[in-house]
């Protein structure tokens, strides 16, 4: 279970691995064409652990459950966690996998839970558990129950949420006294009714804020001021929680949690938890015979790629998860190793399923549970499992392309490893301009820290919602204003003006009929989640964010759900339904798009010589405008197909510079060169700005223009692909010279001679990536970087106007 301190292994772990790691690598290497795809291996070597005593306020109840689950003593990590708490300090515990978090925060929540059990009158102590995702928290309520089990009714565990039954939340409300949820449910559900649960805020100890470093960017913004709203209602009903989290490795994650919760925290970062070898393979796949896009040469996909390795780990016996960065490409995996598998040996197929979001609760739970039982050997799957249930303990664990950040890296990487015994962990790179510079730069990986987690609380795009939110609970008053940030006096008259908000006497009021909640999206899915519904039956087979629905719903799209393939007849936009068929066809979809700019504030201008480099406001304007067909595997370009879908407009922030006729002339970069020396300068920074922001390349999007109407220069943007902003665009602007200047070492390093998939080509650029010069770009970042200033940038002033939620 989570919990568990590696002293034990479950009944499905308990065979022994059936290969070293190393083993394991060799014998996925055998042959000279696979033993060069290996461009790297590093040897983490194993480590001891460090035990400690329990503070000596845990109840001895407590302690006395914990060592029945099989953990005698504590490593320091774990103790010095609960004694922060016990002493009333916010805490955030920021380790490796499976060293044991959740029971470094439960042990003083269940310590303080029996206490409050004892209480003469009213309900005693009680905590709210918050997690990512719904299976996390269900996984989370599974584990307390089987650990809290010696402790009787003193605690009583339950999960609300949207799966939650109506019957059953009454329960939850009256009776339990930890409660599973994620800010999502807090935000929408509990929050707004706090009147009803008054008698549970009222007793309050402990927030449980789980997989931390997940609050980043926009949705981290949001979730910062749902808790700072969680804290006034506490607030009001007397009551004061401490708050526990529990993070990934990460850098600074005392500041990152202090700005997540408004509160000073301690961090623990000292892992004192023992670890076995860990073998890391950087891998790449092979180019092909195939040629794509203007004839460039076309490497493997790392989706083929991994299906061949799930294949033949599965039939060695050994259990692996590959963590692949789409939800498409978590099924595709699936659908080639089950078939693979099939024909080595039909008993295993049934072995290997995928997982992801967008699955119907019964769904989930199901392949959860097979998981656990060690039914299945092989899983693709989202980072919906990632941070959705306990699966530490595997053999192996495949990477489908870098997941964007190094933190998610090793979240993803630690997977692997059982009861102290060595794992492999194996990076398949994408064609892909920052995975092939990776695996050709394993010093950028495993020589570097892990990122800071960023996120901007007082971006009014998204405190302005969580006011009306906030004063539609208790009406706002000027003492408020300091819990949400400095940002709100300012802020307040221009909501006021808008009708958002009206005052009476010394309090704000929401005074619309429409619920106040409802105006934040805090994971900025822009919209209700469209259903995927087989037409032929009615079937609701699962639901696509609202975002993502133009690119992957849209009429002919193909949609896999559980290995089955359906098409697309009809996304109905107005119903937010996508009615599908089952079908076969051989090939998959991909959407392309068109994107125009404009400049709506600047708010830093730093000179490069005759180049400016800006940072400001922007507006977006997108419309998908057709899609292709390629076929499985290859990726070999079939066909293309017009759509007629409704353009998007998007406000959000920007970097962008500029450069002068003098410049071009001196890199020798006429007019016919310029467009595609501008466009692959754009398509390659995109592709390594993850390398210097805590993001990827989907978060971001660029537009470049040989002559922009708002600077009336060649230009290049890369904006945060996220109202408001997300704090990426500035981290570009500030880390701007090493950020161009490994874009420029990763293009001219590029064995290609005209430009491919591994340094300029775009997987989502809307022109099929046309025009596009590679040498052109050489020498364009080549001038502009001459004079570029050295050292990081000025922090640039952030402070758009208010929208209207």
């Amino acid at each position: 279970m989570p919990m568990a301190n590696d002293h034990h292994a479950t009944s499905a772990d308990a065979r022994p691995s059936p290969l070293s790691p190393r083993a394991v690598l060799q014998s996925l290497a055998a042959g000279a064409d696979r033993a060069m795809r290996i461009t790297h291996t590093e040897h983490l070597p194993p480590r001891n652990g460090r035990h400690a005593d329990w503070p000596g306020r845990i109840r001895p109840e407590v302690i006395d459950a914990i060592r029945a689950a099989g953990i005698d003593r504590p490593w320091e990590h774990q103790a010095r966690t609960a004694e922060h708490a016990l002493r009333g300090e916010s805490v955030v515990i920021a380790t490796g996998t499976a060293s044991g978090k959740s029971l470094a925060y439960l042990t003083p929540v269940l310590s303080a839970l029996l206490d409050g059990s004892e209480a003469p009158n009213g309900r005693g102590a009680t905590a709210l558990y918050l997690a990512p995702t719904k299976a996390l928290a269900a996984d989370q309520r599974r584990a307390v129950g089987e650990l809290a089990a010696p402790l009787g009714t003193a605690v009583r565990p339950a999960v609300y949420d949207g799966d939650t039954p109506v019957e059953e939340r009454e329960w939850v409300r009256q009776y339990a006294n930890l409660v599973l949820t994620n800010p999502d449910m807090l935000h929408r559900g509990i929050l707004p009714a706090h009147p009803r649960w008054s008698s549970f805020l009222r007793s309050l100890r402990y927030v449980v804020v789980d997989e931390c470093h997940v609050y980043r960017g926009v949705f981290g913004s949001h979730v910062a001021q749902v808790l700072r709203r969680l804290r006034r209602v506490c607030a009001r009903y007397g009551s004061a929680p401490v708050f526990l989290l529990a993070s990934a490795t990460a850098a600074e994650p005392g500041e990152a949690a202090a700005r997540l919760t408004g509160l000073p925290v301690a961090e623990v970062t000292e892992d004192a938890s023992p670890r076995g070898e860990l073998v890391f393979a950087l891998w790449e796949p092979p180019l092909t015979e195939m040629r794509g896009e203007r004839g460039a040469p076309v490497r493997r996909t790392a989706t083929a790629e991994t299906a061949d390795l799930l294949t033949d780990l599965a039939v060695r016996g050994v259990r692996t998860v590959a963590f692949v960065r789409s939800r498409r490409g978590a099924e595709l995996i699936s659908v080639i190793a089950r078939e693979r598998l099939a024909e080595a040996d039909r008993s295993l197929a049934g072995r290997v399923a995928a997982y992801r979001g967008g699955y119907l609760p019964e769904e989930r739970r199901a392949l959860e549970q097979a998981l656990h039982s060690g039914d299945l050997l092989g899983l693709s799957a989202t980072t919906a499992l990632e941070l959705g249930i306990d699966v530490s303990g595997l053999d192996a664990v495949l990477l489908a392309g870098w997941p964007g950040t190094r933190a998610s890296l090793w979240q993803q990487a630690g997977r692997a490893g059982r009861a102290g015994q060595g794992a492999l962990a194996v990076l398949v790179a994408r064609d892909d301009p920052l995975d092939t510079y990776l695996v050709h730069h394993p010093d950028a990986i495993f020589r570097r820290p892990v990122e800071s987690t960023v996120l901007d609380p007082d971006n009014p795009y998204v405190l302005a919602p969580h006011l009306c939110a906030a004063a539609a609970e208790i009406p706002l008053t000027e003492e408020d204003f300091a819990l949400f940030g400095p940002a709100v006096p300012e802020l307040m008259p221009q909501m006021e003006r808008r009708g958002l908000l009206r005052r009476r006497g010394t309090g704000w009021y929401w005074t619309r009929r429409e619920r106040a909640a409802d105006l934040a999206d805090i994971r900025g899915r822009g919209g209700r989640p469209v259903q995927v519904v087989e037409a032929g039956t009615g079937r609701l087979l699962g639901t696509v964010d609202a975002a993502a629905a133009h690119t992957t719903v849209h009429d002919g799209a193909v949609h896999l759900h559980q290995g089955r393939t359906y098409v697309v007849r009809r996304l109905d936009l107005d119903d937010a339904v996508a009615l599908v068929d089952e079908a076969a066809p051989p090939w998959t979809t991909m959407a392309r798009d068109t994107t125009a700019i404009s400049v709506l504030e600047t708010d830093a201008e730093v000179p490069w010589g005759e180049a400016r480099l800006c940072f400001g406001s922007v507006e977006v304007t997108n419309q998908v405008v057709s899609y292709l067909r390629r076929k499985l595997v290859t990726g070999e370009v079939l066909g293309e197909s017009k759509l007629d879908l409704p353009p998007r407009t998007l406000r959000t922030r920007a970097v962008w510079w500029t450069v002068t006729e003098e410049q071009l002339d001196a890199a020798r970069v006429g007019p016919e060169v310029l467009p595609g020396a501008l466009h692959a300068a754009e398509h390659a920074s995109i592709g390594m700005l993850p390398l210097f922001a805590t993001c990827d390349r989907w978060d971001i999007g660029g537009v470049s223009v040989p002559l922009h109407p708002d600077t009336l220069l060649p230009t290049v943007f890369v904006y945060d692909g996220h109202p408001g902003g997300a704090g990426f665009a500035e981290r570009a602007f500030r880390t701007a010279r090493d950020w161009l200047t490994s874009t420029r070492q990763a293009i001219a390093a590029c064995e290609c001679d005209s430009g491919c998939p591994s340094c300029i080509q775009s997987p989502k650029c809307g022109n099929g990536n046309d025009p596009l010069h590679k040498r052109g770009a050489v020498r364009l970042l080549t001038e502009l970087l001459r004079q570029a200033p050295p050292g990081p940038g000025p922090r640039p002033r952030t402070d758009p106007p208010a929208p209207v939620p």
